[in-house]
């Protein structure tokens, strides 16, 4: 009887709401999956980031478990169980021990990235900051629109935008945003119902108040550190609190176009 193939690893450098879409896409066919992050991720969408174990120890999305792990040990035995393992570091230092076949930078930084086409066999890297040839070997478009999901082999992604997805055609109305810098507080949690003006959370003496009717869609943690203009929550305007528990189409099709770019570097990916 043939033993089965082992399962090719990935790093995926951080877990907020766009890696976890990449994480979760990778994870269903069948990769083996480990994510890191920093010591204390910032994620609006923190009901489908996997960086939220960081925090919890453990998060589920969408059936998916994550477990924060520290140990070879513990990798290993998260591994086994079919889990994802978080690991506490923000500069990749233990990319070399864990010797992924491939690693996607997921952080979302928006800017020029410091990775190397050396970290892994396959470098992939998400949105702005990435060029193709240079610093990974193929970048994933993740700007809205027609180009969403687009592989690029030479060159990269489009820039920021800035301008948050539409729901039910409403964009930057249904964003709160930072007042001023200071920590975040708030005793309200993702799913419940809002009206406009309510109060959600405060920065200071500075009331976070909500722009329109709907559900928290996302909401930082309480005594998150914010600067000016930091998102700090958004509204999901149709008021149905399961979307808020459920990952984004824009997240799954970046997560398809990493699949896609993944099966067309590398020969031996599974299909």
């Amino acid at each position: 009887m043939t033993a089965p193939s082992p399962r090719i690893r990935v790093v995926v450098r951080g877990a907020g709401e766009m890696a976890s879409g990449v994480i979760s896409i990778l994870f269903r066919a069948d990769y083996e999956v480990i994510a890191l992050e920093r010591p204390t991720p910032l994620c609006v969408r923190r009901a489908v980031c996997f960086a939220e174990a960081v925090f919890a120890g453990v998060q589920t999305v969408e059936g998916i478990t994550a477990v924060r792990a520290a140990t070879a040990a513990e990798i290993t035995g998260v591994l086994t169980a079919k889990k994802i393992p978080v690991l506490i570091d923000p500069d990749a230092e233990s990319a070399p021990l864990l010797a992924p076949r491939i690693l996607v930078d997921g952080r979302m930084l928006k800017t020029t990235s410091d990775c190397s086409q050396n970290m892994a066999r396959i470098v992939i890297g998400l949105g702005p900051g990435f060029i193709a040839g240079d610093n990974c070997h193929a970048a994933v478009e993740t700007n809205r629109g027609d180009d969403l999901g687009r592989i690029y082999h030479t060159g990269g992604p489009q820039g920021y935008t800035g301008i948050p997805a539409a729901v039910d055609g409403i964009t930057t109305r249904r964003v709160m945003r930072a007042a001023a810098d200071g920590i975040f507080t708030t005793g309200r949690r993702i799913g419940e119902p809002v009206v406009p003006g309510e109060r959600i959370g405060q920065i200071g003496a500075i009331a976070v108040q909500c722009p329109l009717a709907g559900v928290l869609r996302g909401l930082l943690r309480d005594g998150d550190p914010v600067t000016r203009g930091r998102k700090v929550g958004d509204i999901d305007p149709r008021g149905d609190p399961e979307r808020c528990f459920y990952i984004s189409r824009k997240a799954a099709t970046i997560g398809q176009g990493v699949l896609d770019a993944i099966r067309q570097l590398d020969q031996s990916a599974p299909r």
